[in-house]
């Protein structure tokens, strides 16, 4: 029963806004904390209570690849990352916090003389692109600071994993899901290099259901695994493109300033040979000095 309505609330998640496929499949909540005991190295058992408490378009307005949940009087914000690493993520996920503290608490009970006790935050990235990142590495929020001190009367600390397939190993093993979904993005990036997206994206899934590899997931989700892929795809893409344009205008725009300084600098000189021109001219006749300043426009 707990598998049911797990399933239906994730297709009515889905249903409101734009979900990846990382979120689909971790919104199973034995898959979450699955894969939550695989990085944190804790041993929740399966009967482990776990509420999802995503909030959307919060952290990603185009696409969906958070999750929040609260699990031990945690509040864990576990993001799925495939472009380049966001240096500004701890202060993204501060933000992200308040506005999940302002709906745990309410508003009233910030009056109340005895103090109110939050979850723990707990902020964890795992990164699936392909530019090279080690396996592990901290963002803190204090980096971002102007000020420089040796202790921060606020800290807030990012902690990124790669999952790529062959990074942390480790945590693979302990996670079935994870080490699976790993194989499904590598083997769609290793089919991109000879076919289309949509070809590589089919061809992928195939592939992973013949070694069994999240086989239930892909059985039942398969037609929207398949759409997820592509729009993600199509997203990172776009934004590929975005980013060209973006330098393609900047040096547009350099190279108009360049040709006006060109034009200016050409008029100056100009200016300069003629103001030459006139005083050789004057050296060569016999007039005072006086009337030569005159003529220079030096009087």
């Amino acid at each position: 029963m707990e598998n049911a309505k797990t399933n239906q609330s994730g297709k009515q998640a889905n249903r409101c806004y734009k979900n990846s496929v990382f979120t689909l499949l971790f919104s199973e909540k034995e898959k979450l904390l699955e894969l939550y005991n695989a990085v944190s190295g804790q041993n929740y058992p399966e009967n482990t209570e776990i509420e999802i408490i995503t909030l959307s378009d919060v952290l990603f307005m185009e696409r969906i690849n958070d999750i929040a949940f609260v699990l031990d009087d945690k509040l864990v914000v576990l993001i799925e990352h495939q472009s380049t690493v966001n240096e500004n993520m701890p202060l993204r996920m501060l933000l992200y916090m308040a506005k999940e503290y302002q709906k745990i608490t309410g508003k009233k009970d910030l009056y109340k003389k005895r103090i109110v006790e939050i979850p723990t935050p707990e902020f964890i990235v795992l990164y699936n692109g392909k530019e090279e990142f080690p396996d592990f590495k901290e963002l803190k929020l204090s980096d971002a600071f102007k000020c420089k001190r040796e202790s921060c009367f606020l800290e807030l600390v990012v902690k990124v994993y790669n999952i790529n397939k062959g990074r942390n190993a480790e945590m693979s093993e302990r996670s079935p899901s994870l080490n699976g979904y790993s194989e499904l993005v590598a083997e769609v990036n290793k089919n991109s290099n000879i076919m289309s997206h949509e070809e590589a994206i089919k061809a992928a899934i195939k592939t992973c259901m013949s070694k069994n590899i999240l086989l239930y997931f892909l059985e039942k989700h398969s037609y929207e695994v398949e759409n997820m892929l592509l729009t993600e795809w199509n997203w990172d893409d776009a934004l590929a493109v975005a980013k060209e344009e973006g330098k393609e205008e900047a040096r547009a725009e350099a190279l108009k300033e360049n040709e006006a300084k060109l034009q200016e600098n050409e008029a100056k000189l100009q200016e300069s040979e003629a103001k030459l021109q006139n005083v050789l001219s004057l050296l060569e006749s016999s007039v005072s000095l006086e009337e030569a300043k005159r003529k220079l426009g030096l009087l």
